[in-house]
């Protein structure tokens, strides 16, 4: 939809709605006013027709043979003007000999007849300067035929058919107007909740994302009503965790920052290098941890804002395991451990899943760095496929101290020093909070447990199958 010219003021919701019915309505009852026009007119046209043949006829039945052989009009004076009387026509009359010479009446131009004929035929002619309506009828007198002209003047005809469009259409019309004016009316109601909204959001502050209450008249503005108030709740859940995330930034790096700068200071006042040496080893110390918890941080505001445009596609998880394990190969052999995978040769390389890249390798990333900080001398990541269920297993296992049952829910809360507050008290807890909110917008959930062994945790998702 390409949006108005500049300076043209887009039409407007109700003019165009009123035209959408009014045109049609309009046009429909033009083209019923012709053709009722016609038909009444035509019918018209007929009845005074045949009272002009009655005449014709009339007429022609005074036209008789005289006892001399002669044929003449046997109507007197009186007779005559009585049966060519009309309060508001003119009528004229000719009757024509075989010969086409005038027998009485006036001088009327006869339409010829063919000899099929059904023996008269109307014609509009001019006589006198005036349109007349006439007919012409054969009659036949003593073996030869005469003919008879009749003509009238059209004034009634013309007066009766403008008096059927009056009468007939113009309270038509009026009703049209009437049904303009209440369309008027009834969309000007029905779109007031439609102008209540516009104002509302008009008038509204910026950071106003409250859901906006509307009357609505119709499904259609209510489904509108619904969309805006959508919007701004999708809206106050981004800003949400926007704001949640500059306040979780400025609160968990206040304390590493710090630490850095009282290392360097203690650093730069000892005079002994070997306290400097040591200094810039838990300042490299405190930073790595600082790193480490921004890209946690940024992982868990990406979490937030996943649900928000989440796009799944068809991926293939094997090669993603094996991708994420030779990641971390070289951080587990510089803390000495064992790092390994468990089910990638074993047909399951054919797993695929409905999911996002970006969440399955924050998945892996997080817990295979979980488990190589706190976890044993043995890491192991497993991908288990269940064809016949529908669903595979993905899971991180290590032989680790493990996590009481009763800390492992709150392990998955954020901020929440789980198995940090069980070893050291280090580390803020997003780890594995940023999992759990990863396995929930995959619609899976992540599970905690003891490892078969009985010692270490077990990690692990169940994701459906593509």
């Amino acid at each position: 939809m390409t949006a108005p010219p500049a300076g043209h003021a887009a039409p407007s919701l109700r003019i165009r709605m009123l035209r959408h019915v009014m045109v049609p309505l309009v046009l429909t009852w033009l083209a019923g006013t012709v053709a009722t026009l016609s038909v009444a007119s035509h019918f018209t046209e007929q009845a005074f027709d045949r009272a002009l043949l009655d005449d014709a006829y009339s007429i022609a039945s005074h036209v008789q043979a005289q006892p001399d052989g002669t044929v003449d009009l046997q109507l007197t004076p009186s007779e005559l003007m009585a049966a060519l009387f009309d309060q508001a026509e003119a009528v004229h009359f000719a009757v024509l000999q075989p010969d086409g010479q005038l027998l009485a009446g006036k001088a009327l131009p006869a339409t010829p007849l063919p000899e099929a004929s059904q023996g008269f035929r109307y014609s509009d002619i001019v006589y006198q300067g005036l349109p007349v309506r006439a007919v012409t009828l054969r009659h036949e007198v003593q073996g030869q035929l005469h003919h008879v002209v009749m003509a009238h003047t059209t004034y009634v005809r013309a007066a009766l058919v403008q008096r059927m469009l009056v009468f007939g259409a113009l309270p038509l019309l009026l009703l049209l107007a009437l049904l303009a004016f209440w369309l008027w009316r009834g969309i000007q109601r029905d779109l007031a909740p439609l102008a209540r909204l516009q104002d509302a959001l008009a008038n509204r502050d910026a950071i106003d994302l409250t859901p906006v209450v509307i009357s609505p008249s119709t499904r259609e503005i209510q489904q509108v009503g619904h969309a805006v108030n959508d919007l701004f709740d999708r809206l106050g859940r981004s800003v949400r965790a926007q704001r949640e995330f500059v306040g979780n930034v400025a609160h968990e790096l206040r304390t590493p920052l710090a630490r850095i700068r009282a290392l360097a200071d203690y650093g730069q006042a000892h005079p002994h290098a070997e306290v400097s040496q040591q200094q810039l080893q838990h300042i490299a110390t405190s930073a790595e941890r600082a790193g480490r918890l921004v890209n946690q941080l940024l992982d868990l505001a990406i979490a937030d804002e996943a649900e928000l445009a989440l796009k799944k596609e068809r991926l293939a998880l094997a090669p993603l395991v094996g991708q994420a394990v030779l990641r971390h190969l070289d951080k587990a052999d510089a803390r000495g451990v064992d790092l390994g995978a468990r089910g990638l040769d074993d047909g399951t390389l054919d797993v695929h899943i409905l999911a996002d890249t970006a969440l399955i390798e924050g998945i892996l990333d997080n817990l295979i760095d979980n488990a190589l900080r706190y976890g044993g001398p043995t890491l192991t990541v497993e991908l288990t496929a269940h064809a016949d269920a529908g669903h595979c297993v993905l899971a991180v296992v290590d032989d680790g101290p493990g996590i009481p049952d009763a800390a492992r829910r709150d392990l998955m809360q954020r901020w929440t020093q789980g198995r940090e507050a069980v070893q050291l008290g280090q580390g803020a807890g997003l780890g594995l909070s940023i999992v759990a909110r990863y396995a929930q917008l995959l619609g899976s959930e992540l599970q905690l447990e003891s490892a078969d062994h009985g010692r270490g945790l077990r990690a692990s998702l169940v994701l459906p199958l593509a």
